[in-house]
C-alpha cells in the first residue's frame, strides 16, 4: 500500500510540475505545443529515484535555457515495481490511454523486451538511459540506447587481463538479460590475448545466501584466482558480503567488477563497501566539464514523500546519461514541433477487435521524433551526445580502485592506445607492470601483484607423478629405504625439475609420487599416466614423457628440456668387398650409363669432324665404325696414335680428355678405399626393406615409439617390447634365432646412451625421426605451463641446464669403438653432372660449326643434289657419298705433312700418258696416272712441263714406292 501511494504521489506531482512548468516559461501563451512522455522507472530503487531527480532537473534546465521554445515535454512517470511485467503494463497503458510520443525507459534490459516491441507497434520510440545489454540492438527499430552498452568495456577489462599476464579468468554472472549480454563479448575478448575461461558462475537474480556460498566454495577448490563479476546492484553488495564472509576478499584473489556495478559504488552500504575493498573496476570516462552541477543534481524534489533516500555524494554516469536522455528528447521535441504541431495518431480499434489488449493506435508524430533523436548531437554532462545504430557512440574507460569509502583512479584505458597513466598524456604509457600496480592496493591490502592462480585448496601440495624407465638411472632413479619405506628420487629429470621450480618468482610446494601399483609393479604406459594427469589424479608427472599430437588433446605440455628424435639401433657389420663384381661399386649406375654414353657420342663427334680432313679417319665402314668406339677409350689411358688435323676436332678431344683425367682419378681413388678401408654397413639399411622382409624390432614397452611403428607399416607379430637395455641388446645379437630382432627403435638421448656403452658392437643408422622432445606434464589449462616453460628457457640460456648434464655424466656420452657414421663410396652422378653439361656443350657447338660450314662451302652441290628428280633415299645416299669425299681444299698443308698421301719430286718423277699405265707385279709401288692439267692446277709445288694434253708418251710412267698398308689407302686419281 506504501508503494502504492509513492507511484501515485510521484505521478500527480511529475504532472502538476510539468503543468506549472509549461504555464511559467510560456506566460500564458494558448499557442504552446505539448509532447506526451512516458517515463518508465524502478522508482523504488535507488538507482530510478535518483534517475528521475534528474529527469525532471534536465527539464527545467533545457526550459530555462530555451525559453522561447514553443515545445514542451509532459512527463508522465510509472513504476515498474522491479518486474518485466509491470513495466509492460504501465507501457501499455501510457500507449493507449495517454498515447504518449515516446517512452524514456525501462530500467533494466530484462523489462525492455516486451516494452521495445509495444513502440515498434504503436511506432513510439522507446529509450533508456540505463539498460546496457548489448543484445536489445538491433532487435527493432524504435529503441534507442542511450546508454554506453556492456560491450565496449570488454576491451578495458581484457586489457587489464593482459596487463598483469593472467592467463586464466572466471566469469561470474547472473541469469538475466543484463547479465548474459556481456558474455559472448567479454569471452572473445578475452581469447584475444590468449585468456582462458576456467569456469562461468550462472547466478540467478533471485538466489538464496546458500547458492551464493555454493558457489563461492566451488571456486575455492579451483587454482584460479582471477574473477569478473557482472551482477546487478543488490545481486553484486550479497555476492561481496558473502564472498568477505568466506575469506574470497584476502591477499592473492583478484576482482574486477563491470561499470554498472563500480558507477553505483557511492550508493552502496559501508559494510558492502568495506567488503569490496581492493575490487578493480572499469566505468565510463566521462569529462569534466563546467555543465554539471552535482550539487542541483543531488537535489531531492521528493525528500518529504520519500525520507529514506539520501543524497548522492557522486553524481554516477547513469545520472547524467538521464539528463543528456531528457536534452536530446526536448531538442527533438522542438525539430519536429515546428513542421507537425499537432500530435497525431491513427486509431486502430475499429478495425479490430476492441477487446484486444495490444490494439494499440499508431502514432504519426513517432517516427519523426525517432528521426530527429537519432540525429541529436550536442555537447552533454556525459560528453558528446552522438547516437551510433541506436546506441550511445563509446568512449574511453577509467581504471578504478575500491580503496576505503570510495573509489580510486589508477589508469585510463582508450580503444586506440590502451592503458595509460591518469592525469597525463594520452600518449603516456606504463613503463612496466609494477609501474601500473604501484598505485593498486589488491585484496587483502597487499601491494604485491596477485599471480592469478593457487594450489586448490583440496591439495596443500602438488602431487607430481614420476615415470621411471629401468635401466638408465643417470636419467631417473629411485630408491627406497627398507627401513622405513620412503622414496628417494634423483637422476637428471629430477634435478631440472627442482631447478625449474626453484626458478619461478613464486613458491610453489610439490611431492614426487612414484607412478606405480600398491604391490610395487608398474601402474601402466606413459599413455596411461597422461589420462590421470587429464583426471586431475595428479598435478603434474615428469620423466621421460615425449610431446605427442594426441597426448596434447588431453594435457598440456611445457617447452621440452631434452632434445626428442627416435632413431634406429642395428648390430655392426662390415662392408665385404671381395666379390667378382667390386669393380663396379666406385660409381653409381647412373654415372656408368652416362659416361659410355658421352665416350661414344665424343667418338662419333671427332670422326665427324675428322673424316673429311684426315686420312686416319678414312677406310671403309667397319674400319670407321672401329675408330669411332676405339678412339674415345684409347683416350683413357693416352694410347690413341691418330693425328688430329682440325681445329675442332682438337678442342673437343681436350675437353675430352680433361674429363677423362677426372674421371679416371676419381675412379681409381674410389675403388682404392673400397679395397683398403674397412666400412661399418647395416645388415638392412631401409626401413621398407625391414617391412617387405618380415623382419622383427624392438622398443620399450609402454612407450609411443611402438605406436609409431605401427603406423610406419610394422605388424603387430613383428613389433617386439622389452624394459631393461640388457634384453633387446641380446635380442639384437641372436642373429638368426627367433627371438632376434633386426633393429631397436628409441628416443635419442636413450640411445646415445647405450651406444656410450656398446658402441664396438651396435650402432645408429638411417634418419632420425623428428619428435618434440621430453616435457613436463601439466592438467589442461594449468596456469603452471607459462611460467615453468619460460623457468625452462632461463635455465637454458644461462647454461645451468648444461651444468645438470654434466653433473649426471650425460652431456656428451663417449665411445671408443669404430666408425659409426654410415657413409657411402659410390660416386654418384651428380658430382659430373658440370663436367658433363661441358663437355657436351662445347661438343655440340663444333659440331654445328662445322655442319654449318660444310653446307655453306658446297651449297651448289647439295642444293644440285636437293634439286634432282630422284627419290629422298637416293638424295640421301648422294649427300652421304658427297660427304665421304676427302676435302683437301680447306687443309692444303695437310698433303705435305699426311705421311700417306706422297708428291711426286720434280727431279725423279717421270711423265705417263693417262691412257697408260704399268703394273710392277715385284715391286711394292702404286701407280698414278694422272692427267697433266690437275697436277699443274693441284700441286703448286711440282714443276710440270708444259705438254700438250693429246701428246702421247710410250713407256713412261710415274711410280712412287709406298708400303703394303698404303697401298690399300692409295687415292685413285678420280677422287680428285
Amino acid at each position: 500500500m506504501i508503494i502504492s501511494f509513492h507511484s501515485i504521489l510521484v505521478s500527480f506531482l511529475i504532472t502538476m510540475s510539468s503543468s506549472l512548468c509549461c504555464t511559467s516559461a510560456l506566460g500564458g501563451n494558448s499557442s504552446v505545443i505539448n509532447f506526451q512522455v512516458g517515463v518508465i522507472l524502478d522508482l523504488d530503487t535507488q538507482l530510478g529515484h535518483r534517475a528521475l531527480d534528474c529527469l525532471m532537473i534536465a527539464r527545467s534546465d533545457f526550459y530555462s535555457r530555451h525559453p522561447n521554445y514553443t515545445t514542451r515535454l509532459v512527463l508522465h512517470a510509472r513504476d515498474s515495481k522491479g518486474n518485466a511485467i509491470d513495466a509492460a503494463a504501465s507501457g501499455l497503458q501510457l500507449l493507449k490511454d495517454i498515447k504518449v510520443d515516446a517512452v524514456i525507459g525501462p530500467q533494466k534490459s530484462s523489462q525492455a523486451h516486451f516494452l521495445m516491441n509495444l513502440g515498434e507497434r504503436a511506432q513510439v520510440p522507446i529509450v533508456s538511459f540505463s539498460a546496457t545489454s548489448p543484445s536489445l540492438q538491433p532487435r527493432t527499430n524504435f529503441f534507442v540506447q542511450t546508454v554506453q552498452t556492456d560491450d565496449t568495456e570488454v576491451g578495458a577489462i581484457a586489457a587489464i587481463v593482459k596487463a598483469f599476464q593472467w592467463n586464466q579468468v572466471v566469469i561470474i554472472y547472473e541469469d538475466s538479460e543484463y547479465g548474459n549480454g556481456i558474455v559472448p563479448y567479454l569471452s572473445n575478448a578475452l581469447q584475444d590475448i590468449n585468456a582462458r575461461v576456467a569456469y562461468k558462475s550462472l547466478i540467478p537474480v533471485s538466489a538464496h545466501e546458500d547458492f551464493i556460498l555454493k558457489e563461492l566454495y566451488k571456486m575455492t577448490t579451483m587454482q584460479t584466482r582471477v574473477f569478473i563479476v557482472h551482477l546487478s546492484y543488490s545481486l553484486g553488495a550479497r555476492f561481496f558480503l558473502k564472498a568477505k564472509a568466506i575469506g574470497m576478499m584476502s591477499d592473492g584473489y583478484v576482482w574486477i567488477i563491470t561499470s554498472d556495478l563500480m558507477d553505483l559504488l557511492s550508493s552502496m552500504n559501508l559494510h558492502v563497501v568495506e567488503a569490496m575493498q581492493g575490487v578493480l573496476g572499469v566505468k565510463p570516462l566521462i569529462p569534466k566539464t563546467s555543465n554539471l552541477d552535482p550539487h542541483r543534481l543531488r537535489k531531492k524534489i521528493f525528500d518529504i514523500a520519500n525520507p529514506g533516500y539520501k543524497p548522492a555524494d557522486i553524481v554516477s554516469n547513469f545520472d547524467a546519461w538521464a539528463y543528456d536522455t531528457m536534452w536530446a528528447l526536448a531538442m527533438a521535441a522542438e525539430q519536429v514541433g515546428t513542421h507537425y504541431p499537432e500530435a497525431s495518431y491513427q486509431d486502430t480499434t475499429a478495425d479490430l477487435n476492441s477487446s484486444d489488449l495490444f490494439n494499440l493506435p499508431i502514432s504519426k508524430r513517432g517516427p519523426k521524433l525517432l528521426k530527429a533523436i537519432l540525429t541529436t548531437r550536442f555537447k552533454g554532462l556525459s560528453g558528446i551526445f552522438h547516437l551510433v545504430d541506436g546506441k550511445l557512440y563509446p568512449s574511453s574507460y577509467k581504471i578504478l580502485n575500491v580503496v576505503g569509502n570510495g573509489e580510486k583512479e589508477v589508469a585510463v584505458w582508450t580503444p586506440s592506445h590502451g592503458l595509460k597513466r591518469v592525469r597525463r598524456n594520452t600518449a603516456d604509457k606504463f613503463n612496466s607492470t609494477e609501474d601500473f600496480s604501484s598505485s593498486i592496493m589488491w585484496p587483502g591490502k597487499s601491494r604485491v601483484i596477485p599471480r592469478g592462480w593457487e594450489v586448490p585448496v583440496r591439495g596443500k601440495k602438488l602431487r607430481v607423478a614420476v615415470a621411471v624407465r629401468p635401466g638408465f638411472e643417470e636419467y631417473l632413479n629411485v630408491m627406497r629405504d627398507s627401513r622405513t619405506g620412503a622414496v628417494h628420487f634423483g637422476g637428471y629429470y629430477i634435478e631440472v625439475f627442482k631447478s625449474v621450480m626453484a626458478a619461478l618468482p613464486y613458491a610453489v610446494p610439490y611431492d614426487f609420487i612414484l607412478f606405480e601399483k600398491p604391490d610395487g609393479s608398474c601402474a601402466g604406459s606413459y599413455d596411461d599416466l597422461i589420462y590421470q594427469v587429464f583426471l586431475q589424479n595428479y598435478d603434474a608427472a615428469i620423466g621421460d614423457i615425449t610431446i605427442t599430437g594426441n597426448r596434447s588433446n588431453y594435457v598440456d605440455f611445457t617447452l621440452p628440456f631434452a632434445e626428442g628424435g627416435v632413431v634406429r639401433i642395428v648390430p655392426i657389420t662390415y662392408e665385404d668387398d671381395n666379390g667378382m663384381w667390386t669393380f663396379l661399386k666406385p660409381m653409381k649406375k647412373e654415372l656408368w650409363l652416362t659416361s659410355i654414353a658421352f665416350f661414344f657420342a665424343t667418338g662419333l663427334a671427332v670422326w665427324i669432324l675428322e673424316h673429311r680432313a684426315s686420312s686416319a679417319f678414312r677406310g671403309p665402314p667397319s674400319y670407321h665404325l672401329g675408330m669411332i668406339f676405339y678412339f674415345p677409350f684409347s683416350t683413357l689411358v693416352f694410347a690413341h696414335r691418330e693425328r688430329i688435323v682440325t681445329n675442332l676436332a682438337r678442342l673437343v678431344v681436350v675437353v675430352w680428355m680433361f674429363v677423362v683425367l677426372i674421371l679416371n682419378s676419381t675412379y681409381t681413388a674410389s675403388l682404392s678405399s673400397r679395397l683398403t678401408v674397412q666400412r661399418l654397413r647395416p645388415a638392412i639399411a631401409d626401413v621398407k626393406e625391414l617391412i617387405r622382409k618380415g623382419h622383427s624390432v624392438g622398443c620399450y614397452q609402454g612407450s609411443f615409439v611402438c605406436d609409431n611403428l605401427r603406423g610406419m607399416g610394422f605388424n603387430d607379430s613383428k613389433i617386439k617390447m622389452y624394459r631393461l637395455p640388457e634384453d633387446y641388446k641380446e635380442a639384437l645379437s641372436y642373429g638368426s634365432n627367433s627371438d632376434s630382432i633386426s633393429a631397436f627403435f628409441d628416443v635419442v638421448p636413450y640411445s646415445k646412451l647405450f651406444l656410450s656403452k656398446y658402441c664396438d658392437k651396435y650402432t645408429i643408422v638411417g634418419p632420425t625421426y623428428r619428435t618434440d622432445g621430453f616435457a613436463f606434464v601439466f592438467p589442461k589449462g594449468s596456469p603452471l605451463v607459462a611460467d615453468v616453460s619460460r623457468a625452462v628457457i632461463k635455465l637454458t640460456e644461462n647454461g645451468e641446464m648444461l651444468d645438470i648434464q654434466r653433473v649426471w655424466s650425460i652431456s656428451d656420452p663417449t665411445c671408443n669403438g669404430p666408425d659409426t657414421t654410415e657413409t657411402s663410396v659410390s660416386v654418384s652422378l651428380q658430382s659430373f653432372k658440370g663436367l658433363f653439361a661441358i663437355t657436351g656443350a662445347i661438343t655440340s657447338s663444333c659440331l654445328l660449326i662445322f655442319i654449318a660450314n660444310y653446307v655453306y662451302k658446297n651449297r651448289s652441290s647439295l642444293q644440285q643434289i636437293l634439286n634432282s628428280r630422284t627419290t629422298v633415299w637416293s638424295k640421301i645416299k648422294e649427300i652421304v657419298t658427297h660427304f665421304d669425299q676427302r676435302d683437301l681444299s680447306s687443309h692444303p698443308s695437310i698433303m705435305e705433312s699426311d705421311p700417306k698421301f706422297k708428291y711426286p719430286k720434280p727431279e725423279v718423277a717421270e711423265i705417263v700418258s693417262s691412257s697408260e699405265s704399268v703394273e710392277l707385279s715385284n715391286t711394292n709401288l702404286t701407280v698414278l696416272s694422272l692427267p697433266m692439267n690437275i697436277l699443274s692446277t693441284q700441286f703448286n709445288n711440282v714443276a710440270v712441263p708444259n705438254i700438250p694434253t693429246d701428246s702421247t708418251f710410250s713407256n713412261s710412267t710415274v711410280v712412287s714406292p709406298v708400303s703394303e698398308e698404303e697401298s690399300n689407302t692409295a687415292i685413285d686419281a678420280s677422287d680428285s
